[in-house]
């Protein structure tokens, strides 16, 4: 008798055990998926601060200085303190942004091609730098094709970089002010806009 009490009582025991390992388990999967979503969590936050970064380098406001040199237009289409439609797309919320002309100057504008001083990928076809941002261009009009080193500082890494000139164009280049479309603080003394690049209100 106390033979199968003894047996019954084992039974139950190991009834018990196996049940606790099952319960274990199932606590070890909800463990491992919870740990799953928190990864994918942190990788689509990752994924937006990165988003972020890449607009943390792109030119937004500027000191408002020029370069030496820099022949400031006197007939120009939009007049310093004027309003105009932006028509370009340089930056995300540009094109369609309602800008203030700041300053309007003659010059030679050129697009660019070249590798950022910090390291990363190559920047190709750039938009603008000008005659007086270039070291050592003189008065003499660029070719398509000529190695330049830029001067200006528009964008982190672009200063003492090696470029290529792309394109060229005589022009009226503008410093301006705008509100991005997208929203956000107003943008300050951005360069450069071309005059082709603006629309009357």
């Amino acid at each position: 008798m106390s033979k199968k009490i003894l047996m019954g009582t084992f039974s139950l025991f190991v009834a018990m055990t196996l049940s606790a390992c099952a319960g274990g388990e199932k606590e070890t999967d909800t463990n491992t998926n919870t740990n799953t979503n928190e990864s994918m969590d942190m990788n689509e936050s990752s994924g937006e601060n990165m988003e972020g970064m890449d607009h943390l380098n792109m030119d937004m406001s500027g000191s408002g200085e020029v370069p030496d040199g820099l022949k400031v237009a006197e007939n120009p289409t939009f007049e310093v303190g004027n309003q105009a439609i932006l028509e370009t797309d340089h930056m995300k919320g540009m094109k369609g942004a309602e800008a203030t002309i700041v300053g309007a100057y003659d010059t030679t504008v050129y697009t660019i091609s070249y590798t950022p001083t910090t390291g990363g990928e190559r920047v190709e076809n750039h938009k603008w730098v000008i005659q007086e941002e270039i070291k050592d261009a003189d008065d003499k009009t660029l070719e398509p094709g000529t190695e330049v080193t830029i001067e200006a500082n528009h964008m982190p890494g672009m200063e003492g970089a090696t470029a290529e000139i792309d394109s060229s164009e005589k022009t009226t280049v503008y410093m301006v002010d705008y509100t991005p479309t997208t929203g956000g603080e107003v943008v300050k003394n951005h360069k450069w806009v071309t005059e082709s690049e603006l629309s009357a209100k």
